[in-house]
């Protein structure tokens, strides 16, 4: 069996943040957490670093490091979304506050750090929130850009376009400076976009299997999808609401859910009306050399039969 896949996650928790925690966690066989940063992104850095704790104490894993990350974009004003995760960002369940404490120092040298004292093409970054974090430590110390594996991250969308403005994506449009950085870094991509997990929704009886799980996990999982749930039936109209952040996870256990093209991808930072935006070259008609395993497919039904399976460790 293949030495499990040492990670540093990088999130701004969010419910389907809190999701992929837990599933990375759940999953030591494929996934070694090396630890958490927190980055602005949902919600403002306090609560971000305040939620993935609370993750970590529900599924029993006070021992791994959680760091505060930065507190806005590299160059912009941060904008949240609130009317999306609710006040706290992980509104739903009434969870305890966290007893554990915060690591000491910032999270952006703690990313350096790791990959400094890592030997080369052993740590995988997988940023499911705005990029901020990995793009000021790819500034701070060009030396570790050479030395990630991969970054797999939750942000994008071509065929979906845009879910906070027509043409963006949250995460992308948070920080989309951010974005550029690690998308000409030459660092092996592979991207999550909006186009796979609005493939992956939620429906009555996929809540209903986290919630029979008879765990505390389970029903904080059903009542955090519950929540968000509300938000993207009255937006996009549709029969549940798609699990974003996780899809990074599942790929890193079971890539064969996924399927996707070798393209290029730039992002917009100057458009008036598409800042943000994730121009994927799916047809491949620029010419530009492919940088990212965009991905377009998924099968749900194995995605939500491994996240039932796994939750129902913790």
């Amino acid at each position: 069996m293949p030495a499990p896949r040492r990670i540093i996650l990088d999130t701004d928790p969010g419910q389907d943040d809190a999701v992929a925690i837990l599933l990375a966690l759940a999953s030591p066989e494929e996934i070694e957490v090396l630890g958490i940063v927190a980055v602005a992104g949902n919600v403002p850095l306090a609560l971000t670093a305040r939620n993935a704790r609370i993750v970590c104490e529900l599924a029993g894993r006070r021992d791994i490091p959680v760091f505060a990350g930065c507190d806005r974009p590299l160059v912009r004003p941060l904008v949240t979304a609130e009317h999306v995760h609710g006040k706290t960002g992980l509104d739903g369940p009434v969870l305890p506050e966290p007893t554990m404490p915060l690591a000491p120092g910032h999270g952006v040298d703690f990313i350096v750090e790791t990959l400094r004292r890592e030997p080369p093409g052993t740590v995988t970054l997988v940023p499911i929130g705005p990029l901020t974090n990995i793009a000021a430590a790819f500034r701070k110390a060009p030396d570790i850009v050479p030395r990630v594996q991969e970054i797999v991250l939750m942000g994008g969308a071509y065929f979906e376009v845009g879910n906070i403005t027509p043409a963006a994506e949250f995460n992308i449009f948070v920080d989309p400076e951010a974005a550029d950085i690690v998308f000409r870094s030459g660092v092996p991509l592979t991207v999550m976009p909006l186009d796979v997990t609005h493939k992956a929704l939620t429906t009555p009886a996929r809540i209903a299997a986290f919630r029979d799980l008879g765990s505390e996990v389970g029903r904080a999982v059903a009542a955090w999808t519950d929540f968000f749930e509300r938000f993207d039936k009255a937006k996009y109209g549709g029969a549940g609401a798609p699990l974003h952040d996780p899809c990074t996870i599942a790929w890193l256990i079971r890539p064969g859910l996924f399927s996707g093209r070798h393209v290029n991808v730039v992002i917009e930072t100057k458009g008036e009306f598409t800042a943000g935006m994730t121009v994927a070259d799916w047809w491949r008609v620029s010419g530009r050399p492919a940088n990212a395993l965009f991905m377009g497919g998924i099968d749900a039904e194995g995605f939500y039969a491994l996240l039932t399976e796994r939750l129902a460790r913790l």
